[in-house]
Order: C-alpha cells, then sequence, then structure tokens
C-alpha cells in the first residue's frame, strides 16, 4: 500500500509586512496574494510559514524576523504571542489608533459609500494597561503545552491550566501568571485560586467528559476601590465553602464574594443562579456627569450586569455622543439596546423624557435601579424584542423622539429596525457601534433620508483591534 507522504508547509522568504487588518492580524502581500499574520507589525521583514491557502489569500505565521519595524516596542505580558487577546501589544499606541482609524473609514467608505472627508481623529485611551474593569478566566483539565512542555512532559502528568482559552481551542487553556489588562489584585487573586486548589488537589473542569469541581472565575473591579468576584463551581461539592472562606481571609478588601454552580454544558451564567457568600450583592461605578453642574452618576452593578469594560473610556464615548446630540430641555430621546440603562441615565438630566429598549429582562430592572439611586425620574424602560417593540403604537405612546441614540451589539440593526427609524424621521441619530462593518451597513440604508454629518471612532480597547465608533446623523 502506497503512504501519501506529509505536505510540508509553504515558506516564502522576506516577505513585508504592509497592514493591519481584521481579526488583529497584519497583512503581507507575495505575487497578489493576501497573507494575514498575527503577531507582527506594519513594517517587519520576516519570513512567513504557510499554514493555510485559499483562492484568494492565505494564512500563516512568522518563523524568522529580517527586520523589525520602527513601530514595533516590547511586549509587556510574558504571555504574548499565545494569548490571543492583546495581538497589537508589540505596536506603539500612536499607530494602533491610526490603523483603527483607518478600519473604521475603511469599512464606512467600501460597504456605507460614505463620506468621510469630514471624519474627527480618533479618541485614543489614556490609560493603555490596566484599563478592563471584568475579567473572565477558566479553569481547564487540559492546559495548553508548548512546544518544550510537549518534549518534556511525562505521561499522566497534570496538566490542569487556569488562564484563557487559547484561539482556535475550545477546551485548550493557556496558563497565565500575569494580566496587564486589569489592575491588581486581580492577578493576586487568581494565582491564589491556583495555588490553592494546586494544595487541596481540587479537580479542574473537562469540558469534553463534562466532570470536575473548578470551571470559571470572574473578576470585576470600578474606579474605586470595589471588587467583585464570582466563583463558578460544576458542581456540588463539601469543598466550596473552604475555598470561599479562605479567599474572604486572604483578601478582604473583595466587597462582593460570589458564587454559582453551572451543570450545564455552556459557561453563560444569565440563567444560573449567583449566590452572595459574603459582602454586598453588587459593586458601585461612579461616573462623571456629562455637565459639571451635577452630581455624579453612580451605577450599581451586580453580577449579571452589563457595563462597559472601560469605565474611564466610557465615558468619554458617552459624553461625546451627547455632545454630538445637542441636549435640550425640551427633547424627548429614545435610547435603542440601552443595556443596563447607562446612556439612557446619562443624557436623561438634561432633556425632557427618555424612552429606552432592551431585550434582556434583567438589564431593564437593573436600569430602572439605576434611575432610582440617582434620583432620575423621567426614564421609561421597556424590555423586549427591538424589532417587535419599536411600531407605529409606541411611538404614538411614548412620543415622536427628537433625538434617537443606537447602540446595538455587534451584529448590528434588523433591516425592520432600520426601517422603522426611517418611518419616524427623528430630527437627529446618533449611532455607536463596536462593528464599523455592520455600522455601514446600517448607516447606507439609513441615508435614504439622513445626512452624515459627523464620524467620531473611540478606542476603548488598546492593544486590540476593536474600536468604537460613532456617527451623527441628520434628518435632510
Amino acid at each position: 500500500m502506497k503512504l501519501n507522504k506529509p505536505k510540508r508547509q509553504e515558506i516564502i522568504e522576506q516577505v513585508e509586512v504592509i497592514d493591519a487588518g481584521a481579526e488583529g492580524n497584519s497583512v503581507a502581500k507575495h505575487n497578489e496574494l493576501v497573507i494575514f499574520i498575527p503577531f507582527v507589525v506594519p513594517g517587519d521583514i520576516i519570513d512567513v510559514q504557510i499554514t493555510k491557502k485559499k483562492k484568494n489569500f492565505a494564512e500563516g505565521k512568522a518563523i524568522y524576523f529580517h527586520k523589525f519595524s520602527d513601530k514595533r516596542v516590547e511586549a509587556k505580558c510574558p504571555h504574548f504571542g499565545v494569548c490571543g487577546g492583546c495581538k497589537w501589544q508589540t505596536m506603539l499606541y500612536e499607530d494602533q489608533l491610526f490603523y483603527k482609524n483607518k478600519q473604521v473609514i475603511d469599512n464606512l467608505q467600501r460597504i456605507g459609500h460614505i463620506d468621510c472627508t469630514g471624519d474627527e481623529k480618533i479618541i485614543g485611551s489614556e490609560k493603555i494597561f490596566f484599563y478592563r474593569n471584568k475579567l473572565e478566566f477558566t479553569f481547564s483539565s487540559k492546559r495548553w503545552l508548548s512546544e518544550e512542555d510537549i518534549k518534556t512532559l511525562e505521561r499522566g502528568t497534570n496538566r490542569n491550566g487556569f488562564g484563557f482559552h487559547v484561539p482556535g481551542f475550545f477546551d485548550k487553556v493557556l496558563e497565565i501568571d500575569y494580566c496587564a489588562l486589569q489592575k491588581e489584585p486581580s492577578s493576586h487573586i487568581r494565582n491564589f485560586i491556583r495555588d490553592y486548589a494546586k494544595e487541596k488537589e481540587l479537580s479542574y473542569y473537562d469540558i469534553r467528559e463534562h466532570k470536575g469541581l473548578l470551571r470559571n472565575i470572574i473578576i470585576r473591579t470600578t474606579t474605586g476601590e470595589d471588587l467583585m468576584l464570582i466563583m463558578v463551581f460544576a458542581e456540588e461539592s463539601q469543598e466550596i465553602f473552604p475555598m470561599l472562606d479562605a479567599i474572604a481571609k486572604e483578601f478582604p478588601q473583595i466587597t462582593s464574594l460570589m458564587y454559582a454552580i453551572n451543570t450545564k454544558f455552556n459557561d453563560t451564567l444569565f440563567d444560573q443562579e449567583i449566590i452572595c457568600y459574603k459582602g454586598k450583592d453588587h459593586i458601585t461605578e461612579i461616573m462623571p456627569s456629562f455637565r459639571k453642574d451635577r452630581e455624579d452618576l453612580r451605577f450599581k452593578i451586580g453580577a449579571k450586569s452589563f457595563y462597559q469594560t472601560n469605565s474611564e473610556q466610557a465615558y468619554i464615548l458617552y459624553s461625546t455622543a451627547a455632545e454630538l446630540a445637542d441636549l435640550k430641555e425640551e427633547d424627548i430621546l429614545y435610547d435603542l439596546y440601552t443595556g443596563t440603562g447607562t446612556i439612557a441615565n446619562f443624557v436623561a438630566p438634561y432633556v425632557k423624557k427618555v424612552v429606552a429598549i432592551e431585550s434582556i429582562e434583567e438589564a431593564i430592572t437593573d436600569a430602572k435601579i439605576n434611575s432610582k439611586e440617582n434620583n432620575i425620574n423621567n426614564t421609561h424602560f421597556y424590555a423586549g424584542d427591538m424589532a417587535k417593540i419599536l411600531n407605529e403604537e409606541f411611538v404614538k405612546e411614548n412620543g415622536q423622539p427628537d433625538i434617537i441614540i443606537t447602540d446595538p451589539p455587534r451584529a448590528g440593526m434588523h433591516p425592520s429596525v432600520v426601517e422603522q427609524l426611517l418611518n419616524i424621521g427623528a430630527k437627529k441619530i446618533i449611532y455607536i457601534s463596536c462593528n464599523p462593518a455592520t455600522q455601514a451597513r446600517d448607516v447606507n440604508m439609513l441615508m435614504e433620508k439622513y445626512s452624515v454629518n459627523k464620524i467620531q471612532p473611540v478606542d476603548m480597547f488598546p492593544h486590540t483591534q476593536h474600536v468604537e465608533n460613532i456617527i451623527e446623523l441628520r434628518l435632510k
């Protein structure tokens, strides 16, 4: 029997990286073949090994550097290159901003056919490290192994891992010692839990076999001193409460110690009971008011609450949107996809009435609490499917909006929602998006009756390719 020889991977030498593209990868070209390569910087000259080849593009990895780009800096994180969270960490921050701005404009022009000559320069983040207020870490019985691990690890050796999922591998977790995205004591808490689990020989979750005690942790912080830890276990056990007691003793600064027992096959917690073990059942974020004549806003954040992951840059995002909206006391404002009502409550003191819609019932409960906590009584919150709720009858009941702020998920707005916005005909629409491609698609449809007045990108996530963008649309 004839055996097929293993296919040798193609190597292309001395290729220059020319752009930074989608999914955090950079881009090179060789004989008209576009190659997407992670963990390199425009200006690098490399040898690239092709790992996947399609008709119009290829994917590869850098195996040798002939020249380093002048846009390059040293990575702060020791896990860079394996952890997929900060693919642009070796790029100078001003160059990251350039490529994010370019990503927004390219999408708006290519997909939306939008004139971007009047676009504003992207607003960068003052903090480029330790800016995240929420991180989730995963336990796995199958740790990601480096080539050195594979060579030296003896059969039967413990392969537990506690950290982040490795991109492309749902059951492999990279062991994390340090993460530069969230302020301390985040890493100290995570490492203490790892050491405690090792000492007590606690089992890590096996996603394939659906067994093991330790499943996930979530750490949430605020710009102040509040700190929430949620421990997620995969089964009931007598080991749970001694572990929680040990964490509480070691870290008395934890203001909200929570736990959940998730026996499902997926990690989502929205349908799970999360129990407050010690402290409060929430933390509180304080955000400055839009105009300085008002008191700061206080947002109550529970275990399931959504809140923008970069608290300080969220204020910049909301302030910019409010400025573009040009709020007036007599205005009726609709806030679509309101989440926990952060934007609704942020703008409410400056308009007559805010009408806000969100699909998640729990988020609307939080939004109402946040209004009450801030003595705001002109917000009206509705839970349900946007495409079904936002109709002619709803507008008749709640009043014709002067301004609509919409901040949909990455998929953008349903075509029927766009159609309804055209029917409503508010004088101004402020469209906030974390996905310039779907934003461009929706704005292109809205341009039937609206013109684009301003485009303002905002960087919420340094060292990643992600970017928020605000577009101000005016009724023609």
